[in-house]
């Protein structure tokens, strides 16, 4: 064996038998990606093959995967440029991966692990491809409201069907290896132990031309094999499901499709401009820009999150305080997660609920198939139903899940400090009360913080681990690492009244009341936000909370902040609140509750509740849907600004990443603060400015002021 290149992430060695052998090895790296360095490297790879005397090409990786796609973060860098720029780019680029698929040998790629996105397109450049069976293979780049930009669109539907490989663009979902296999994207796929050596094998059939190359390739870089009227109907269906899936708030996937439609009838070099065309035309939008960031932001939650439960010890025994809905869903989280928990409650009739919440989850994934039966048994064995304390001399970490109320929380806290090793970590799962405030009736509040769960806690994935002014970082540590375990993602938070996500919400269901006082029709402002891309308007959301907690965080959100979120009316919270309807829960709130065959309830419109409202109606302002809107926006954005402000988080992407995760905040947009950012802050100002009148809650800070006079930006 020779060396034939020797770079800082790929080298090419040839065999004893001539074969050339090109890995891909990113140093300091656990993955490889494609950053400038491998770009430029497999550039200078492909010429040294080129002007070599090997008989075939083999690329592997030295990783356990393969190649997972660009560096974002360095890609988003090009992102920047102009059109121009950004499409020589792509141009330029592409030229390396020709060079692969148009060298004079034959070439065949190993897949092992993960390919993905530009890891998958370097596969396709190559003659032929041999997967492990491990291997996924699939398109992430719409998931960044990109599509493909190394030539995916184009040879993914020459190799494959048209419809497969449209699916494969327009979903980004990953496929395993045989799937590939029956769709054409691979040729074979071998036991993980014997992947090399029969990529190999096949690289010898070809150089034989017992694999035939030249049809190969003129399958990759000619038009498709198809007549017109099947090109317009296969992409015409194809951009169908991708604007039904999708929607126009996600133009990737059908920029995607209309980019391969108009190079289906095309060859390699037309259809690669169409493709460059639509990746530099995502690429340079607002959205891809909003969901780069998003990516970027989980990765950083990721990695701050296991920087602060470093020095956790492993959770081997949890309890829960406080069964119901609530506890019976971090019961069924914990003991699916794999951590045994103790459920308590002091009456029977809230253990029976608690654990036929955690029967009911299991039993739904028994239905669908995700988990087999004598998994759930197991499962549902590692949670112990407690009228008492047994068994909490040996627990690790408690949940306190009991009513809403301080005092209660507080005897609660208290009891069961008595009980517990001193190295037992206590955490309330409160929405609003203040975790110092709880900690006064604890002798070691340093081993105290706050943990709270979104409902419902299986779905939700943000956990608000809350900081008191005596919490100790050893009970974060732990607290978070529980967290992780539970599959979740934690954000620390410092505390004041509502933490971050409440907190932020509450100004937003505040300016909803105001609305409404002004004369506003609660169903036009749940279609407007509903439009923006709320998964639903603050009237349904209220409804899915409960009037009752809303109307008792509302009361504590006015005693923390009284010159923002205390009203000189009476809010809309209050009156059903006091009319005794509590929303989904009772059957009606705004809406009106009715259960479906399967059981969920489903809102229907009563015009009854006009009637009401109608005495809240303190002005009949004839208020435009733009000013909807903005009205709503600005008063939770500005809220997100201040909690930034107040380091109650210490950077912008946990503000962003605890609205997306705990709120459902749309995607698309980015985040709060990246909607302050996208429209510009002085803009945003302005906008604030008009609605001045309507109180503190749409004052800009003097911060915010600052930073739109000296052209600042929050990313």
């Amino acid at each position: 064996m020779s060396m034939m290149y020797q770079g800082k992430a790929i080298s090419v060695e040839q065999l004893a038998s001539g074969i050339a052998r090109l890995c891909f090895d990113l140093p300091q790296s656990p993955v490889n990606v494609f950053n400038r360095l491998m770009l430029d490297e497999l550039r200078e790879a492909i010429s040294a093959v080129a002007a070599s005397e090997a008989r075939g090409l083999l690329c592997c990786s030295a990783k356990q995967t393969f190649l997972v796609g660009a560096d974002i973060k360095e890609f988003t860098e090009y992102f920047k440029q102009s059109e121009a720029e950004l499409l020589a780019w792509c141009e330029r680029t592409n030229g390396v991966f020709n060079a692969v698929e148009d060298l004079a040998i034959p070439s065949v790629t190993a897949i092992n692990g993960m390919a993905l996105g530009g890891g998958l397109e370097m596969c396709l450049a190559t003659d032929f491809r041999v997967a492990g069976e491990s291997a996924v293979l699939g398109f992430p780049e719409v998931n960044l409201g990109i599509c493909p930009g190394f030539g995916g669109t184009v040879r993914a539907p020459r190799l494959m069907d048209a419809d497969t490989a449209i699916d494969w663009v327009r979903t980004g979902k990953p496929v395993k290896a045989h799937q590939a296999l029956s769709a054409g994207a691979v040729d074979a796929v071998v036991s993980d132990d014997m992947l090399e050596e029969a990529a190999l094998e096949m690289l010898e059939q070809a150089i034989a031309g017992e694999l035939d190359v030249a049809d190969r390739r003129a399958q990759k870089t000619g038009a498709l094999p198809l007549t017109n009227e099947a090109i317009k109907k296969t992409f015409a269906d194809g951009l169908a499901r991708a604007k039904k899936d999708a929607g126009d708030n996600y133009p990737a996937a059908a920029t995607a499709v209309e980019a391969m439609w108009k190079a289906a009838d095309n060859n390699r070099a037309v259809a690669l401009m169409y493709e460059h065309q639509a990746f530099v035309t995502l690429a340079r939008g607002t959205v891809a820009g909003n969901l780069v960031q998003l990516f970027l932001n989980e990765q950083f939650l990721k990695s701050r999150a296991k920087k602060q439960a470093a020095s956790a010890q492993p959770v081997k025994q949890a309890a829960v305080m406080g069964a119901g809905i609530m506890g019976g869903g971090i019961a069924y989280q914990s003991s699916l997660r794999g951590t045994p928990i103790i459920m308590k409650d002091i009456a029977q009739a809230g253990l029976d609920l608690g654990l036929g919440e955690a029967e009911k989850l299991l039993n739904k994934q028994v239905e669908r198939g995700r988990m087999p039966q004598n998994k759930a048994d197991r499962v549902l064995a590692d949670i112990t139903p407690a009228l008492d304390y047994t068994g909490f001399d040996q627990v690790d970490i408690i949940v306190e899940a009991v009513v809403e109320n301080p005092k209660v929380k507080k005897m609660v806290l208290a009891e069961v400090e008595q009980l517990v090793p001193a190295s037992t970590v206590l955490t309330s799962n409160t929405s609003t009360i203040s975790i110092s405030l709880l900690a006064q009736a604890l002798a070691r509040p340093e081993n105290f913080c706050g943990m709270h769960f979104f409902n419902p806690v299986p779905l939700m994935p943000l956990v608000e681990v809350i900081r008191g002014e005596k919490t100790g970082d050893q009970a974060v540590a732990q607290t978070v690492a529980y967290a992780l375990s539970l599959g979740k993602s934690p954000i620390v938070v410092n505390d004041c009244p509502g933490f971050l996500v409440n907190r932020i919400l509450f100004p937003y269901f505040g300016a909803f009341c105001q609305l409404l006082r002004d004369g506003a029709d609660f169903r036009v402002v749940d279609r407007v936000m509903e439009t923006f891309g709320w998964p639903m308007g603050p009237a349904y959301l209220l409804d899915v909370v409960g009037i009752d907690t809303a109307s008792h965080c509302m009361a504590v959100m006015a005693e923390g902040f009284p010159e923002r979120m205390q009203y000189d009316f009476t809010t809309a919270i209050d009156h059903l609140y006091e009319a005794g309807s509590y929303g989904q829960k009772n059957g009606k709130g705004f809406y009106r509750y009715e259960h479906n065959a399967s059981g969920r309830p489903v809102k229907v419109f009563d015009e009854a509740i006009m009637a009401t409202l109608k005495p809240l109606q303190l002005d009949q302002q004839d208020i435009s849907e733009q000013a909807i809107c903005e009205r709503m926006m600005v008063a939770l954005c500005l809220e997100a600004v201040r909690c930034l402000e107040d380091g109650i988080v210490s950077s912008a992407a946990e503000v962003d990443m605890g609205l997306l995760l705990g709120l459902g905040y749309p995607r698309f947009r980015g985040g709060a603060l990246r909607y302050i950012d996208n429209m510009g802050v002085a803009a945003f100002c302005a906008m604030a400015d008009q609605y001045a009148g309507l109180g503190a809650l749409y004052e800009p800070t003097p911060a915010l002021r600052d930073m739109a006079a000296q052209g600042k930006t929050f990313y």
